[in-house]
């Protein structure tokens, strides 16, 4: 039974999004696709900044619906 923090994409590495707005910080780790295609999907919708970083993601939470940013 999966717990939701395991990566859709095992073989693909974890990269660590930080979405920053002007008031609130948000972590995550998304496997390297769902990140990918995320952030062109925010950065055509919203004024965020966003930070990538290949990085230890111990700890963090996956990223919400991550299964939906697997397809372009």
């Amino acid at each position: 039974m999966s717990t939701g923090s395991e990566s859709p994409r095992p073989q693909e590495p974890d990269i660590h999004i930080r979405i920053e707005f002007p008031s609130v910080r948000m972590d995550f780790a998304a496997c390297l696709t769902a990140a990918l295609v995320f952030v062109q999907d925010l950065t055509a919708r919203r004024n965020c900044t966003i930070a990538v970083k290949v990085a230890r993601c111990t700890g963090l939470r996956r990223l919400p619906n991550e299964r939906l940013f697997l397809l372009p």
